[in-house]
């Protein structure tokens, strides 16, 4: 079950390039590769505890009311990562913005307790989760990373948003923003870039066939 659900979550069932799932965030935040990482991390929090919460309870929720549950759980774990973010990294809480309080309506989220933690115990389903979140991280970095060197000749600025200003010596420049690829810091560079990683994840599926 672990290396399944790891196989699914980073590879076969990948949210941000096979599902296509939760566009919206992964287009508008990846501008540089700690914000991708930073909402991914997030939302991969969110995943693997609300899978953990909706599996243990799975059987005693109606089937009529069963969407509202997991939006108000969903919701209620989103809330505490918001606050969280905010109580400690205040600069990066306003560089992610509406977008972290928005995992509440990603279909990512509420895709994997309809359709596995709603169905499963609760051990393959903090897995299902946290590879599921893994492999959507993943993505966004790739893309925040592509979109951060093309547009700004630089990579992992920002971790002072995280970790304060000691953290800015890793940071790695390598040419003057000025001349930049503009396009890629723009959503068109984001559609690019994400075409490009879904076109790259379908060629080696095909060689591997």
């Amino acid at each position: 079950m672990l290396r399944k659900s790891m196989h699914d979550g980073l590879w076969k069932q990948n949210p941000g390039v096979i599902q296509l799932l939760g566009l919206c965030p992964t287009l508008a935040v990846t501008t540089t590769v700690v914000n991708g990482v930073s909402l991914g991390i997030a939302t991969m929090l969110v995943m693997v505890a609300s899978n953990g919460s909706i599996a243990p309870i799975r059987k005693w929720i109606p089937e009529e009311i069963r969407v509202p549950i997991f939006i108000l759980v969903v919701a209620a774990l989103v809330t505490i990562i918001d606050l969280s973010i905010h109580a400690f990294a205040e600069p990066l809480y306003r560089a992610l913005g509406i977008f972290i309080p928005l995992i509440v309506t990603n279909c990512i989220v509420l895709a994997r307790v309809e359709s596995f933690a709603s169905k499963n115990p609760t051990l393959p389903s903090l897995y299902d989760g946290f590879f599921m979140g893994l492999g959507l991280c993943i993505v966004l970095a790739l893309l925040g990373g592509m979109r951060e060197l093309l547009g700004k000749g630089s990579l992992f600025s920002g971790m002072d948003l995280i970790f304060g200003e000691s953290w800015k010596v890793l940071s790695i420049e390598f040419f003057d923003s000025s001349h930049g690829f503009l396009l890629a810091l723009l959503p068109p560079g984001a559609f690019l870039g994400l075409a490009l990683l879904i076109a790259l994840t379908n060629f080696f599926n095909q060689t591997k066939q």
